[in-house]
């Protein structure tokens, strides 16, 4: 990701819509994963600026694993939270760590998803589930994929496979801002075709470059975290992004 968007990240995440309305999602669907619990050990890849992995100590024990050292030491400070400059493909934890490990828009910034999926398996104890949040449909792809490093966006078929593949079970999948996804589409395609006739006049502007007043971000987040109540129930048929929840079979290694 380019440094301008993670400066973007660490200024918007408190305040803007998209990070505010995910987060009551996420947190929702964790409190009826793990109902009253308080002690498991968790771990978050692609930590970021450290906003989730500060709030994830409601559940247990968070420690983040971020790739570059610079945002490490940012999220360390910020969250004060254990936080280790690392990649997935190199978990620097021994077999069996964690009961939860979470990638919260990250699986998607990664090559080689098989080889992150071993080695997320490898530090989950059985039983343990992994967390993750992707954007959703490869026609959507635009500027900000781009400009973000994705290496891809998915459909659950998408998601579902290579993760059965890597030996786990789907207990979750749901798209999300749904609600808002006739408006951001359009935004999208026409975007996209703007930029086919016309170029880009700042390659490196993103989604999150658009200023809007306080009010407007606070009805936005209202609107897209309210899905959490029927998330927690059903699964959205469609959506801007995506989440999937599995589980590592209980029992020993096959």
């Amino acid at each position: 990701m380019e440094l301008k968007a993670y400066q973007q990240f660490e200024e918007l995440e408190e305040t803007h819509f998209w990070f505010r309305g995910r987060r009551a999602i996420f947190f929702s669907l964790l409190e009826d994963l793990f109902p009253g619990r308080r002690d498991l050990d968790i771990l978050e890849i692609g930590c970021g600026a450290g906003g989730l992995l500060r709030r994830l100590v409601r559940f247990g024990n968070s420690v983040g694993v971020e790739l570059y050292p610079d945002l490490a030491a940012v999220c360390r400070e910020r969250s004060t939270r254990p936080t280790v400059c690392g990649n997935a493909y190199a978990l620097p934890f021994p077999d069996a760590s964690f009961d939860l490990v979470c990638l919260f828009d990250t699986i998607e910034h990664i090559p080689d998803e098989a080889r992150a999926l071993a080695e997320i398996r490898r530090v989950l104890r059985p039983g343990g589930y992994v967390f993750f949040s992707v954007p959703a449909y490869q026609w959507l792809w635009s500027n900000n994929d781009v400009v973000a490093h994705h290496f891809r966006r998915y459909t659950k078929g998408r998601l579902k496979a290579p993760l059965r593949a890597a030996g786990f079970e789907a207990r979750k999948l749901s798209y999300f801002n749904t609600v808002l996804f006739p408006v951001i589409a359009p935004i999208v395609l026409l975007g996209n075709l703007k930029q086919k006739i016309f170029g880009l006049k700042d390659p490196k502007k993103t989604n999150l470059s658009f200023t809007m007043p306080p009010f407007c971000h606070g009805i936005l987040a209202g609107i897209m975290g309210g899905e959490r109540h029927v998330i927690r129930k059903l699964s959205m048929p469609f959506g801007h992004s995506m989440i999937g929840v599995f589980q590592k079979p209980p029992g020993p290694e096959r």
